[in-house]
């Protein structure tokens, strides 16, 4: 990716808890889909024999662990609130592109399946209007903004912080 990054002006590596992301948003849009088109070819046969999966998305190639998507860190947390007897009244989940879908799913899953002592308010949103697991959808980021700071505005403050944190080496150690 150092290579690409160097080669691509207007690419960037990003460093995530959960992989590596290559960015060609900025850069000439011919030459940088060119050039993630030639990376994630180089990266499956470099990394053909490892535990990772590699994906092309927009404007990005991702580099991360096999078994982990968004779906599995949304059935991790949920199992983990519930087991800890602190389950959610209400869950919003707002994405932007198709590395969402399966959060969106494991969503609706768990609400239809019945895991929720009560059930809670669900709202699945996604950024643009396109076919999608969610139930709502916002047009764009600043609107995502927005919405979050009415919630907030309406939500009232709680002294004690929830005890019920799930980090990504727990959802590790859970489907490793």
């Amino acid at each position: 990716m150092e290579v690409y990054k160097e080669t691509t002006d207007g690419s960037s590596i990003e460093t995530k808890e959960s992989g590596l992301v290559w960015h060609y948003q900025d850069a000439d849009h011919d030459f940088g889909s060119c050039q993630a088109k030639e990376l994630v070819s180089h990266l499956e046969r470099v990394l053909a024999n490892e535990p990772v999966v590699v994906k092309r998305g927009h404007q990005i190639v991702e580099v991360k662990p096999q078994g982990v998507s968004k779906g599995i860190v949304v059935d991790t947390v949920i199992r983990t609130l519930i087991n800890n007897e602190n389950a959610p009244d209400f869950l919003m989940c707002i994405g932007n592109d198709r590395s969402d879908e399966d959060m969106f799913e494991s969503i609706n899953e768990a609400v239809s399946r019945s895991v929720f002592p009560t059930a809670p308010d669900v709202f699945a949103c996604s950024v643009g209007q396109k076919a999608s697991k969610a139930k709502y959808y916002v047009d764009a980021c600043s609107e995502v903004i927005r919405l979050l700071k009415g919630v907030t505005a309406i939500t009232p403050r709680r002294e004690v912080i929830s005890q019920s944190q799930v980090t990504f080496r727990d959802i590790l150690e859970v489907v490793s």
